[in-house]
């Protein structure tokens, strides 16, 4: 038994080198495989998920194993973003309710080393931090410290992961808001970087000029007072 791991996009798993240079040397047919594959991940679509392929060297027979997407795939899904920040102290990119973190909390606790629920609600919370990821319209660590207070203790027993519509549309306002602070803020960094460059860039224009005046006047021979008669 040949044992093949790989991470696909869910649903879209495609041909190419790697595939064919796994796949290729046992000998079965490799348009099944990614068939099979894709059926078994298209729940997961457009997100990257880890798959592992049982092949019999001897009978071609494959079995196919499909692992639960990576925390932050499965936050990106449900915040609607393609990536997290590259800034995360300084950029906030999406807003999230409680309930979704419970839902992916839920979806990734069989693969976690967590004895509950709640545990892993706190991780994925910690996924959220260097993400630029607010919950609740908060900082992630400011969402931990309620949690360790119990603060979200309700949702999480009750296993609530649908967000009214109403809720929704308040998390969405706040974060419209602040990325739209965040660009403002970017645009006004970008203007004053412009001018300080125009300004520097002046200001070396007319050093050389001034610097040559000052050096005539050095040179400048000295007037002799008339010689007494």
């Amino acid at each position: 038994m040949v044992e093949i791991k790989l991470l696909v996009e869910g649903g879209n798993m495609k041909p190419g080198p790697t595939v064919g240079q796994k796949l290729g040397p046992l000998g079965v047919n490799v348009g099944q495989v990614i068939s099979k594959v894709n059926d078994a991940t298209k729940e997961f679509r457009g997100l990257k998920v880890p798959v592992t392929l049982e092949i019999d060297a001897k009978t071609k027979k494959i079995e196919v194993s499909v692992a639960t997407p990576p925390i932050l795939e499965l936050i990106k899904k449900e915040a609607g973003i393609v990536k997290g920040s590259g800034e995360a102290t300084k950029t906030r990119v999406a807003n999230l309710a409680i309930e979704q973190i419970i839902k992916i909390a839920k979806t990734k606790q069989q693969n976690m080393l967590v004895n509950n629920l709640k545990s892993a609600v706190k991780s994925v919370i910690g996924s959220c931090v260097s993400s630029g990821i607010l919950i609740e319209s908060k900082e992630p660590k400011e969402v931990l410290a309620g949690l360790e207070k119990g603060v979200y203790d309700k949702e999480i027993n009750s296993e609530k992961t649908e967000v009214s519509l109403e809720k929704s549309t308040q998390l969405k306002e706040f974060i419209d808001k602040i990325i739209k602070q965040q660009e403002l803020k970017k645009k006004a960094a970008e203007k004053e970087a412009e001018e300080k460059k125009a300004a520097e860039a002046a200001t070396a224009a007319t050093t050389p000029e001034t610097a040559t005046e000052k050096k005539v006047e050095e040179v400048k021979p000295e007037k002799k007072a008339p010689a007494k008669k």
